[in-house]
Protein backbone atom coordinates (compact mmCIF):
# COMPACT_ATOMS: atom_id res chain seq x y z
CA UNK A 1 0.00 0.00 0.00
CA UNK A 2 1.11 3.59 -0.80
CA UNK A 3 0.98 5.18 2.75
CA UNK A 4 2.80 7.67 1.59
CA UNK A 5 -0.20 9.57 -0.23
CA UNK A 6 -2.75 8.27 2.92
CA UNK A 7 -0.80 8.15 5.75
CA UNK A 8 -2.10 6.68 9.11
CA UNK A 9 -4.32 3.73 6.83
CA UNK A 10 -2.73 1.01 7.55
CA UNK A 11 -5.42 0.56 9.88
CA UNK A 12 -8.07 -0.15 7.16
CA UNK A 13 -5.64 -2.29 5.50
CA UNK A 14 -4.82 -4.59 8.58
CA UNK A 15 -8.67 -4.32 8.37
CA UNK A 16 -8.98 -5.67 4.70
CA UNK A 17 -6.44 -8.30 5.32
CA UNK A 18 -7.72 -10.11 8.62
CA UNK A 19 -11.92 -9.84 7.02
CA UNK A 20 -10.47 -11.20 3.35
CA UNK A 21 -8.23 -14.63 5.62
CA UNK A 22 -11.16 -14.70 8.02
CA UNK A 23 -14.13 -15.19 4.77
CA UNK A 24 -11.83 -17.78 2.75
CA UNK A 25 -10.85 -19.51 6.25
CA UNK A 26 -14.55 -19.80 7.48
CA UNK A 27 -15.30 -21.53 3.94
CA UNK A 28 -12.88 -23.61 3.73
CA UNK A 29 -10.99 -24.42 7.11
CA UNK A 30 -13.93 -24.08 9.33
CA UNK A 31 -16.47 -25.75 7.09
CA UNK A 32 -18.63 -22.55 7.70
CA UNK A 33 -18.32 -23.09 11.57
CA UNK A 34 -19.35 -27.04 11.81
CA UNK A 35 -15.58 -28.11 11.92
CA UNK A 36 -14.07 -28.45 15.66
CA UNK A 37 -10.59 -26.70 16.18
CA UNK A 38 -7.89 -29.28 16.97
CA UNK A 39 -6.27 -26.68 19.89
CA UNK A 40 -8.71 -25.10 22.18
CA UNK A 41 -10.11 -21.71 21.67
CA UNK A 42 -9.29 -20.38 24.65
CA UNK A 43 -5.33 -20.60 23.22
CA UNK A 44 -6.15 -19.46 20.23
CA UNK A 45 -7.32 -16.16 22.01
CA UNK A 46 -4.26 -15.52 23.35
CA UNK A 47 -2.39 -16.12 20.59
CA UNK A 48 -4.49 -13.62 18.60
CA UNK A 49 -4.64 -10.69 21.75
CA UNK A 50 -0.67 -10.69 20.64
CA UNK A 51 -0.96 -10.83 17.48
CA UNK A 52 -3.61 -8.35 16.87
CA UNK A 53 -1.73 -5.96 19.76
CA UNK A 54 1.31 -6.57 17.38
CA UNK A 55 -0.22 -5.37 14.01
CA UNK A 56 -2.27 -2.06 15.76
CA UNK A 57 1.21 -1.20 17.19
CA UNK A 58 2.90 -1.48 14.59
CA UNK A 59 0.19 0.85 12.36
CA UNK A 60 0.31 3.19 15.18
CA UNK A 61 4.35 3.43 14.93
CA UNK A 62 3.86 3.96 11.07
CA UNK A 63 1.59 6.78 12.12
CA UNK A 64 4.20 8.40 13.69
CA UNK A 65 6.20 9.55 11.53
CA UNK A 66 8.48 6.20 10.49
CA UNK A 67 9.60 5.78 7.22
CA UNK A 68 8.91 2.36 5.99
CA UNK A 69 12.27 1.05 5.30
CA UNK A 70 13.36 1.88 8.97
CA UNK A 71 9.88 0.37 10.05
CA UNK A 72 11.14 -3.01 7.98
CA UNK A 73 14.83 -2.99 9.39
CA UNK A 74 13.65 -2.55 13.20
CA UNK A 75 10.56 -5.54 12.46
CA UNK A 76 13.85 -7.77 11.31
CA UNK A 77 15.23 -8.00 14.84
CA UNK A 78 12.59 -10.13 15.51
CA UNK A 79 15.66 -13.04 16.01
CA UNK A 80 17.24 -10.54 18.68
CA UNK A 81 13.86 -10.70 20.51
CA UNK A 82 13.73 -14.04 19.52
CA UNK A 83 16.84 -14.79 21.56
CA UNK A 84 16.44 -12.89 24.45
CA UNK A 85 12.99 -14.32 25.40
CA UNK A 86 14.41 -18.00 24.68
CA UNK A 87 17.04 -17.58 27.17
CA UNK A 88 14.70 -16.40 30.01
CA UNK A 89 11.57 -18.65 29.35
CA UNK A 90 12.40 -21.61 27.49
CA UNK A 91 16.20 -21.77 28.93
CA UNK A 92 17.75 -22.04 25.97
CA UNK A 93 22.12 -21.48 25.39
CA UNK A 94 23.35 -20.69 22.14
CA UNK A 95 26.96 -20.92 20.41
CA UNK A 96 29.21 -17.71 20.47
CA UNK A 97 28.54 -17.66 16.83
CA UNK A 98 25.13 -17.01 17.23
CA UNK A 99 25.67 -14.30 19.80
CA UNK A 100 28.35 -12.75 17.17
CA UNK A 101 25.49 -12.50 14.65
CA UNK A 102 23.24 -10.87 17.53
CA UNK A 103 26.15 -8.35 17.79
CA UNK A 104 26.11 -7.47 14.26
CA UNK A 105 22.06 -7.32 13.93
CA UNK A 106 21.69 -4.95 17.30
CA UNK A 107 24.59 -2.87 15.63
CA UNK A 108 22.84 -2.55 12.19
CA UNK A 109 19.65 -1.59 13.59
CA UNK A 110 21.47 0.72 15.98
CA UNK A 111 22.76 2.57 12.90
CA UNK A 112 19.81 2.68 10.95
CA UNK A 113 17.63 3.71 13.64
CA UNK A 114 20.10 6.62 14.95
CA UNK A 115 20.57 8.08 11.18
CA UNK A 116 16.93 8.25 10.69
CA UNK A 117 16.49 9.93 13.92
CA UNK A 118 19.21 12.50 13.02
CA UNK A 119 17.21 13.02 9.97
CA UNK A 120 13.61 13.74 11.27
CA UNK A 121 15.48 16.26 13.78
CA UNK A 122 17.04 18.21 10.60
CA UNK A 123 13.89 18.19 9.03
CA UNK A 124 11.92 19.70 11.89
CA UNK A 125 14.62 22.17 12.90
CA UNK A 126 14.66 23.56 8.98
CA UNK A 127 11.05 23.55 8.48
CA UNK A 128 10.18 25.30 11.53
CA UNK A 129 12.96 26.62 14.40
CA UNK A 130 10.16 26.68 16.93
CA UNK A 131 11.30 24.94 20.25
CA UNK A 132 7.84 23.57 20.95
CA UNK A 133 7.67 21.69 17.31
CA UNK A 134 11.30 20.74 17.79
CA UNK A 135 10.47 18.97 21.09
CA UNK A 136 7.41 17.28 19.21
CA UNK A 137 9.26 15.55 17.03
CA UNK A 138 11.50 14.17 19.46
CA UNK A 139 9.11 13.44 21.32
CA UNK A 140 7.36 11.43 18.97
CA UNK A 141 9.93 9.73 17.50
CA UNK A 142 10.62 8.27 21.26
CA UNK A 143 6.83 7.20 21.12
CA UNK A 144 7.38 5.18 17.71
CA UNK A 145 10.66 3.43 18.69
CA UNK A 146 9.22 2.45 22.13
CA UNK A 147 6.10 0.97 20.31
CA UNK A 148 8.16 -0.75 17.59
CA UNK A 149 10.34 -2.55 20.41
CA UNK A 150 7.27 -3.48 22.30
CA UNK A 151 5.58 -4.84 18.53
CA UNK A 152 9.02 -6.36 19.04
CA UNK A 153 9.33 -8.53 21.84
CA UNK A 154 5.14 -9.38 21.46
CA UNK A 155 5.66 -10.87 18.76
CA UNK A 156 8.82 -12.91 19.50
CA UNK A 157 6.65 -14.09 22.69
CA UNK A 158 4.05 -14.99 20.77
CA UNK A 159 6.11 -17.10 18.32
CA UNK A 160 7.20 -18.80 21.43
CA UNK A 161 3.48 -19.45 22.67
CA UNK A 162 3.11 -20.73 19.27
CA UNK A 163 6.06 -23.51 18.90
CA UNK A 164 4.67 -24.65 22.43
CA UNK A 165 1.04 -24.68 21.07
CA UNK A 166 2.28 -27.14 18.17
CA UNK A 167 4.14 -29.56 20.61
CA UNK A 168 1.68 -30.15 22.59
CA UNK A 169 -1.68 -30.20 20.12
CA UNK A 170 0.17 -31.01 17.03
CA UNK A 171 0.25 -29.08 13.49
CA UNK A 172 -2.33 -26.91 12.17
CA UNK A 173 -1.54 -24.27 10.08
CA UNK A 174 -4.47 -23.79 8.35
CA UNK A 175 -6.57 -23.62 11.68
CA UNK A 176 -4.28 -21.17 13.05
CA UNK A 177 -4.19 -19.07 10.01
CA UNK A 178 -8.13 -18.78 10.84
CA UNK A 179 -8.55 -18.17 14.30
CA UNK A 180 -5.33 -15.54 14.25
CA UNK A 181 -7.59 -13.74 11.96
CA UNK A 182 -11.09 -14.32 12.99
CA UNK A 183 -11.28 -13.77 16.53
CA UNK A 184 -9.58 -10.40 16.36
CA UNK A 185 -12.19 -8.74 14.23
CA UNK A 186 -14.54 -7.23 16.49
CA UNK A 187 -11.76 -5.17 18.02
CA UNK A 188 -11.76 -3.67 14.62
CA UNK A 189 -15.26 -1.77 16.01
CA UNK A 190 -12.53 0.41 18.14
CA UNK A 191 -10.93 1.61 14.63
CA UNK A 192 -14.45 2.13 12.69
CA UNK A 193 -14.16 5.83 12.95
CA UNK A 194 -10.66 5.51 11.19
CA UNK A 195 -11.49 2.93 8.90
CA UNK A 196 -14.18 5.15 7.18
CA UNK A 197 -12.18 8.17 7.18
CA UNK A 198 -9.76 5.97 5.29
CA UNK A 199 -12.43 4.40 3.42
CA UNK A 200 -14.06 7.74 1.60
CA UNK A 201 -10.22 9.00 1.30
CA UNK A 202 -10.02 5.74 -0.99
CA UNK A 203 -13.47 6.26 -2.63
CA UNK A 204 -12.03 9.86 -3.98
CA UNK A 205 -8.86 9.05 -5.12
CA UNK A 206 -7.86 9.05 -8.53
CA UNK A 207 -9.76 6.22 -10.90
CA UNK A 208 -7.98 3.68 -12.65
CA UNK A 209 -8.04 1.37 -15.21
CA UNK A 210 -7.72 -2.39 -14.18
CA UNK A 211 -5.84 -4.25 -17.19
CA UNK A 212 -7.39 -7.25 -18.78
CA UNK A 213 -10.76 -6.54 -16.77
CA UNK A 214 -11.32 -3.22 -17.90
CA UNK A 215 -13.05 -2.03 -15.01
CA UNK A 216 -12.84 1.59 -13.72
CA UNK A 217 -12.37 1.79 -9.75
CA UNK A 218 -10.22 4.42 -7.31
CA UNK A 219 -7.28 3.07 -7.28
CA UNK A 220 -6.45 3.35 -3.71
CA UNK A 221 -9.28 0.28 -3.49
CA UNK A 222 -7.16 -1.12 -6.19
CA UNK A 223 -3.76 -1.23 -4.26
CA UNK A 224 -5.60 -2.38 -1.37
CA UNK A 225 -7.13 -5.35 -3.19
CA UNK A 226 -3.34 -6.20 -4.35
CA UNK A 227 -2.05 -5.79 -0.81
CA UNK A 228 -4.74 -8.40 0.71
CA UNK A 229 -3.85 -10.88 -2.07
CA UNK A 230 0.06 -10.63 -1.52
CA UNK A 231 -0.65 -10.59 1.97
CA UNK A 232 -2.86 -13.33 2.08
CA UNK A 233 -0.22 -15.63 0.33
CA UNK A 234 2.37 -14.69 1.89
CA UNK A 235 1.20 -14.84 5.61
CA UNK A 236 -0.22 -18.62 4.27
CA UNK A 237 3.25 -19.14 3.53
CA UNK A 238 4.87 -18.41 6.90
CA UNK A 239 2.12 -20.31 8.39
CA UNK A 240 2.90 -23.20 6.64
CA UNK A 241 6.42 -23.03 6.97
CA UNK A 242 5.62 -22.65 10.66
CA UNK A 243 4.29 -25.82 10.99
CA UNK A 244 5.81 -28.13 8.11
CA UNK A 245 9.37 -26.77 7.85
CA UNK A 246 13.02 -26.68 9.79
CA UNK A 247 13.70 -23.51 11.86
CA UNK A 248 16.57 -22.51 9.38
CA UNK A 249 14.21 -22.66 6.58
CA UNK A 250 11.56 -20.50 8.42
CA UNK A 251 14.08 -17.92 9.32
CA UNK A 252 15.95 -17.45 6.17
CA UNK A 253 12.87 -17.08 3.93
CA UNK A 254 11.26 -14.57 6.45
CA UNK A 255 14.14 -12.77 6.34
CA UNK A 256 14.91 -12.74 2.69
CA UNK A 257 11.42 -11.86 2.03
CA UNK A 258 11.63 -8.54 4.26
CA UNK A 259 15.28 -7.61 2.50
CA UNK A 260 13.57 -7.81 -0.73
CA UNK A 261 10.30 -5.36 0.50
CA UNK A 262 13.25 -3.34 2.11
CA UNK A 263 14.73 -2.82 -1.11
CA UNK A 264 11.58 -2.39 -3.14
CA UNK A 265 10.10 0.25 -0.71
CA UNK A 266 13.50 2.09 -0.96
CA UNK A 267 12.80 2.41 -5.01
CA UNK A 268 9.61 2.13 -4.95
CA UNK A 269 8.73 5.36 -2.35
CA UNK A 270 12.02 7.11 -2.69
CA UNK A 271 12.54 7.12 0.91
CA UNK A 272 16.43 8.94 2.10
CA UNK A 273 18.06 6.02 1.96
CA UNK A 274 21.92 6.98 3.38
CA UNK A 275 25.22 4.92 3.38
CA UNK A 276 24.93 4.66 6.97
CA UNK A 277 21.53 3.12 6.15
CA UNK A 278 22.62 0.85 3.77
CA UNK A 279 25.98 -0.24 6.22
CA UNK A 280 22.96 -1.00 8.87
CA UNK A 281 21.06 -2.80 6.48
CA UNK A 282 23.89 -4.81 5.69
CA UNK A 283 24.96 -5.72 9.13
CA UNK A 284 21.13 -7.08 9.88
CA UNK A 285 21.36 -9.13 6.67
CA UNK A 286 24.80 -10.51 7.23
CA UNK A 287 24.26 -11.38 11.18
CA UNK A 288 20.86 -12.93 10.39
CA UNK A 289 22.29 -15.44 7.78
CA UNK A 290 25.12 -16.06 10.85
CA UNK A 291 22.52 -16.67 13.58
CA UNK A 292 20.60 -19.50 10.76
CA UNK A 293 24.01 -20.94 9.94
CA UNK A 294 23.64 -20.48 5.80
CA UNK A 295 27.06 -20.63 5.42
CA UNK A 296 27.64 -23.65 7.92
CA UNK A 297 25.29 -25.55 5.88
CA UNK A 298 26.41 -24.44 2.51
CA UNK A 299 29.92 -25.57 3.08
CA UNK A 300 29.15 -28.92 4.67
CA UNK A 301 26.44 -29.56 1.29
CA UNK A 302 30.09 -28.77 -0.65
CA UNK A 303 32.19 -30.97 1.48
CA UNK A 304 29.99 -33.99 0.25
CA UNK A 305 31.00 -34.09 -3.07
CA UNK A 306 34.38 -33.90 -1.87
CA UNK A 307 34.24 -37.42 0.30
CA UNK A 308 31.99 -39.14 -1.62
CA UNK A 309 35.10 -38.54 -4.82
CA UNK A 310 37.89 -39.87 -2.22
CA UNK A 311 35.95 -42.91 -1.54
CA UNK A 312 35.43 -43.59 -5.40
Amino acid sequence: MDSGKHPGCGNIVTFAQFLFIAVEGFLFEADLGRKRPAIPIRYYAVMVTMFFTVSVVNNYALNLNIAMPLHMIFRSGSLIANMILGIIILKKRYSIFKYTSIALVSVGIFVCTFMSAKQVTSQSSSTENDGFQAFAWWLLGKYSIGALTFALLMSARMGIFQETLYKQFGKHSKEALFYNHALPLPGFIFLASDIYDHAVLFNNSELYQVPVVGVTVPIMWFYLLMNVITQYVCIRGVFILTTECASLTVTLVVTLRKFVSLIFSILYFQNPFTLWHWLGTLFVFIGTLMYTEVWNNLGATKGQPQKEEKKN
